[in-house]
């Protein structure tokens, strides 16, 4: 079978390409490898900025994304993309289990991964103390003392939400000022039991079987200090998950495919939706206004066949 189009991801960008492709009546596949749509905002306790639903938690926003594209008949497919080739304008995507699937064209809608620290002792404490993902892992530090690492608007959130659950989180970050929104860090303000590390660096992070402390640097200084935490939370942006398409489309340097507000790349007929694309600004609604650029770029491409 040859589809219209093969919507690659199924977060915020992927799932409003979905609903758009089945409201045109595009024949579409959703290929996710992860066992649950929703990409990173998932993992979001709470959107305060989506219009029309404040204070939703992401998972709560992902699953009315996902239910919306159900009841419109999108077909999903969990699997992993291994490969990627074109054969006469057909653009051909092999599964891990060798799989493949061909269309007309491709949706990439694939976001990214945290970006790691490449500190000492991060890798050997990942899950033991290390966590990417503070709604994910928060609730086991109850009562204990937490660090956050970061600066942009999922760091600030990260704090503020263990600042409900911890007895106390430090929160770390490379300049004196946020990239995080002003609100955001309001609210970060606001919160008695979050102590400021800024101008700082995390150098090591130490343990025994867990994580019991970390050693931080002051760049302006340069001085060393050691602090105790039973956590660290590390949100210092996202690596676009494009690895296996860059032989083919043009990536910056960062490795995010190089495509406008039409979604088109430098291919004809493959299309960037989301975080994955060169852009200045990764929200949902900006992931779910590519979501729609995308399929109707899509629609003129087809028209052109």
């Amino acid at each position: 079978m040859i589809y219209d189009t093969i919507i690659i991801g199924s977060g915020p960008a992927g799932l409003t390409a979905a609903i758009y492709a089945q409201r045109s009546e595009i024949k579409t596949v959703v290929l996710e490898k992860a066992p649950m749509s929703g990409g990173q905002v998932i993992n979001t306790y709470e959107v305060d900025n989506y219009p029309g639903t404040p204070g939703i938690s992401g998972f709560d926003l992902s699953m009315q994304f996902r239910e919306h594209t159900e009841k419109l008949g999108t077909v999903f497919v969990n699997g992993e993309v291994k490969k990627f080739h074109i054969e006469d304008d057909i653009k051909v995507l092999t599964l891990e289990d060798g799989e493949e699937y061909r269309a007309k064209t491709i949706i990439i809608a694939t976001g990214g991964v945290p970006r790691h620290l490449n500190v000492e002792g991060e890798e050997k404490y990942s899950g033991l103390g290390i966590s990417y993902c503070a709604t994910c892992d928060g609730a086991f530090f109850k009562n204990k003392v937490a660090a956050v690492v970061g600066g942009g608007d999922v760091a600030v959130e990260d704090a503020i939400f263990l600042s409900r659950v911890c007895k106390k989180v430090y929160i770390i970050h490379r300049r004196d000022e946020f990239r995080a929104s002003k609100g955001n860090v309001s609210k970060l303000k606001a919160q008695a039991n979050i102590e400021f590390v800024l101008d700082s660096v995390v150098e090591k992070i130490n343990g025994n079987d867990i994580v019991d402390s970390i050693e931080i640097k002051n760049v302006k200084n340069e001085q060393t200090t050691t602090l105790d935490v039973d956590g660290v939370f590390i949100a210092v942006g996202y690596i676009p998950n494009t690895a296996i398409y860059k032989e083919i489309i043009n990536t910056d340097e960062a490795g995010y495919i190089i495509a406008d507000e039409t979604c088109e790349t430098n291919i004809p007929g493959v299309f960037a939706a989301g975080d994955v694309r060169t852009k200045k600004l990764r929200q949902i609604v900006t992931a779910t206004a590519d979501g729609a650029s995308a399929v109707t770029a899509v629609e003129h491409y087809l028209n052109t066949l």
